[in-house]
Protein backbone atom coordinates (compact mmCIF):
# COMPACT_ATOMS: atom_id res chain seq x y z
CA UNK A 1 0.00 0.00 0.00
CA UNK A 2 1.37 3.71 -1.37
CA UNK A 3 1.75 5.98 1.83
CA UNK A 4 0.28 8.37 0.86
CA UNK A 5 -0.49 11.94 1.93
CA UNK A 6 -5.09 12.36 2.68
CA UNK A 7 -4.91 16.33 3.16
CA UNK A 8 -1.88 19.10 3.64
CA UNK A 9 -1.34 18.48 6.83
CA UNK A 10 0.15 15.53 6.66
CA UNK A 11 3.74 15.36 5.61
CA UNK A 12 6.33 12.78 4.66
CA UNK A 13 6.25 9.49 5.94
CA UNK A 14 8.39 8.85 9.12
CA UNK A 15 7.91 4.88 9.27
CA UNK A 16 6.02 3.15 6.05
CA UNK A 17 3.58 0.72 6.01
CA UNK A 18 6.45 -2.25 5.49
CA UNK A 19 8.55 -1.25 7.87
CA UNK A 20 5.91 -1.21 10.40
CA UNK A 21 4.69 -4.68 10.22
CA UNK A 22 8.05 -5.79 9.72
CA UNK A 23 9.41 -4.30 12.85
CA UNK A 24 6.05 -5.01 15.25
CA UNK A 25 6.46 -9.11 13.94
CA UNK A 26 9.86 -9.04 15.27
CA UNK A 27 9.05 -7.43 18.27
CA UNK A 28 6.80 -9.98 18.94
CA UNK A 29 9.50 -12.65 18.32
CA UNK A 30 11.39 -11.17 20.99
CA UNK A 31 8.87 -10.96 23.49
CA UNK A 32 7.80 -14.86 22.77
CA UNK A 33 11.12 -15.72 23.26
CA UNK A 34 11.92 -13.55 26.52
CA UNK A 35 8.45 -14.75 27.59
CA UNK A 36 8.80 -18.69 26.82
CA UNK A 37 6.81 -20.34 29.34
CA UNK A 38 5.10 -17.62 31.01
CA UNK A 39 1.32 -15.92 29.77
CA UNK A 40 2.21 -12.51 29.96
CA UNK A 41 -0.15 -9.38 30.88
CA UNK A 42 -0.03 -7.12 27.93
CA UNK A 43 -1.17 -3.55 29.30
CA UNK A 44 -2.28 -0.87 25.80
CA UNK A 45 -2.14 2.47 26.57
CA UNK A 46 -5.27 3.84 24.97
CA UNK A 47 -5.98 5.46 22.51
CA UNK A 48 -2.50 5.17 20.16
CA UNK A 49 -1.35 2.16 21.11
CA UNK A 50 -4.34 0.38 20.05
CA UNK A 51 -3.35 -0.50 16.42
CA UNK A 52 0.09 -1.44 17.76
CA UNK A 53 -0.89 -3.24 20.49
CA UNK A 54 -3.08 -5.61 18.03
CA UNK A 55 -0.64 -6.41 15.83
CA UNK A 56 1.88 -7.20 18.13
CA UNK A 57 -0.58 -9.55 20.31
CA UNK A 58 -0.78 -11.40 16.64
CA UNK A 59 2.80 -11.40 16.51
CA UNK A 60 3.48 -13.13 19.82
CA UNK A 61 3.47 -16.89 20.06
CA UNK A 62 3.23 -17.29 24.09
CA UNK A 63 -0.29 -16.91 25.45
CA UNK A 64 -1.13 -13.40 26.14
CA UNK A 65 -3.88 -11.82 28.21
CA UNK A 66 -4.93 -7.95 27.62
CA UNK A 67 -6.41 -5.00 29.34
CA UNK A 68 -5.96 -1.43 28.75
CA UNK A 69 -5.49 1.74 30.31
CA UNK A 70 -6.40 5.24 29.60
CA UNK A 71 -4.29 8.59 30.44
CA UNK A 72 -4.30 12.13 29.27
CA UNK A 73 -1.16 14.53 29.37
CA UNK A 74 -2.42 16.08 26.04
CA UNK A 75 -6.33 16.59 25.16
CA UNK A 76 -6.45 17.63 21.74
CA UNK A 77 -3.31 19.51 21.80
CA UNK A 78 -0.22 18.51 20.43
CA UNK A 79 2.02 19.51 23.40
CA UNK A 80 1.56 17.50 26.75
CA UNK A 81 -0.03 19.54 29.22
CA UNK A 82 2.19 18.24 31.76
CA UNK A 83 -0.79 17.17 34.11
CA UNK A 84 -1.66 13.02 33.93
CA UNK A 85 -5.12 11.49 34.81
CA UNK A 86 -6.40 8.29 34.58
CA UNK A 87 -9.33 8.44 32.09
CA UNK A 88 -9.93 4.39 31.94
CA UNK A 89 -7.98 2.30 34.87
CA UNK A 90 -7.50 -1.62 34.89
CA UNK A 91 -10.11 -4.51 34.97
CA UNK A 92 -7.23 -7.29 35.89
CA UNK A 93 -5.35 -7.40 39.23
CA UNK A 94 -1.63 -7.38 38.59
CA UNK A 95 -0.60 -8.82 41.47
CA UNK A 96 2.61 -11.80 40.85
CA UNK A 97 1.57 -10.74 36.86
CA UNK A 98 4.22 -10.38 34.57
CA UNK A 99 3.14 -7.28 32.74
CA UNK A 100 3.99 -5.60 29.67
CA UNK A 101 3.41 -2.15 29.12
CA UNK A 102 2.47 -1.75 25.31
CA UNK A 103 2.68 2.50 24.22
CA UNK A 104 2.86 4.26 21.06
CA UNK A 105 5.11 6.96 22.00
CA UNK A 106 7.57 7.78 24.40
CA UNK A 107 8.78 11.67 24.35
CA UNK A 108 9.62 12.93 27.52
CA UNK A 109 8.90 9.84 29.54
CA UNK A 110 6.83 11.52 32.44
CA UNK A 111 3.68 9.98 31.48
CA UNK A 112 4.51 7.04 31.23
CA UNK A 113 7.08 7.26 34.52
CA UNK A 114 3.90 8.32 36.15
CA UNK A 115 2.28 5.35 34.74
CA UNK A 116 4.78 3.23 35.84
CA UNK A 117 5.09 4.40 39.64
CA UNK A 118 0.60 3.56 40.00
CA UNK A 119 1.37 0.03 37.92
CA UNK A 120 4.62 -1.51 40.42
CA UNK A 121 2.61 -0.39 43.86
CA UNK A 122 -0.13 -3.14 42.70
CA UNK A 123 2.67 -5.82 43.06
CA UNK A 124 3.23 -7.07 39.53
CA UNK A 125 6.50 -9.77 39.57
CA UNK A 126 7.82 -8.17 36.40
CA UNK A 127 7.10 -5.06 34.67
CA UNK A 128 8.46 -4.29 31.01
CA UNK A 129 7.56 -1.65 28.50
CA UNK A 130 7.84 -2.02 24.66
CA UNK A 131 7.06 1.33 22.63
CA UNK A 132 6.50 1.56 18.92
CA UNK A 133 8.15 4.90 18.99
CA UNK A 134 11.04 6.45 20.97
CA UNK A 135 12.36 10.19 20.66
CA UNK A 136 15.15 9.57 22.41
CA UNK A 137 16.85 12.05 23.62
CA UNK A 138 13.74 13.63 25.05
CA UNK A 139 13.35 12.16 27.96
CA UNK A 140 13.37 14.02 30.96
CA UNK A 141 12.49 10.84 33.10
CA UNK A 142 14.94 8.13 33.49
CA UNK A 143 13.40 5.16 32.22
CA UNK A 144 14.48 2.01 31.00
CA UNK A 145 12.56 0.34 27.80
CA UNK A 146 12.73 -2.89 27.21
CA UNK A 147 11.68 -3.15 23.70
CA UNK A 148 11.73 -0.45 21.33
CA UNK A 149 10.16 -0.47 17.88
CA UNK A 150 11.61 2.92 16.13
CA UNK A 151 13.95 5.99 17.11
CA UNK A 152 12.36 8.58 15.53
CA UNK A 153 13.15 12.62 15.28
CA UNK A 154 11.37 15.16 17.87
CA UNK A 155 8.54 15.75 15.17
CA UNK A 156 5.05 15.55 16.00
CA UNK A 157 4.13 12.31 14.04
CA UNK A 158 0.43 10.88 13.21
CA UNK A 159 -0.83 7.52 12.18
CA UNK A 160 -0.82 3.83 12.81
CA UNK A 161 -3.05 4.97 16.41
CA UNK A 162 -1.72 8.45 17.07
CA UNK A 163 -3.55 11.33 16.32
CA UNK A 164 -4.64 14.98 16.57
CA UNK A 165 -7.63 15.91 17.77
CA UNK A 166 -9.12 12.39 16.97
CA UNK A 167 -7.66 12.43 13.37
CA UNK A 168 -5.27 10.51 11.45
CA UNK A 169 -5.18 7.36 13.64
CA UNK A 170 -6.33 5.12 10.71
CA UNK A 171 -3.29 6.07 8.44
CA UNK A 172 -1.20 3.09 7.87
CA UNK A 173 2.11 4.34 8.42
CA UNK A 174 3.58 7.01 10.59
CA UNK A 175 4.13 10.23 8.94
CA UNK A 176 4.89 13.86 10.60
CA UNK A 177 2.29 16.38 11.59
CA UNK A 178 2.72 19.85 9.81
CA UNK A 179 1.05 22.30 12.62
CA UNK A 180 1.04 25.28 10.54
CA UNK A 181 -0.88 24.24 7.35
CA UNK A 182 -4.50 24.87 7.04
Amino acid sequence: MEDTQPDSRIGAAVVDAVSLQNRVRELGEEISKDFAGKTPLLIGVLKGAFMFMSDLAKSITVPVEFDFMAISSYGSATKSSGVVRILKDLDTDIVGRDVIVVEDIIESGLTLQYLLRNLRARGPKSLTICTLLLKRGLQSAELKVDYVGFDIPADFVVGYGLDVAERYRNLPYIARYLEDQE
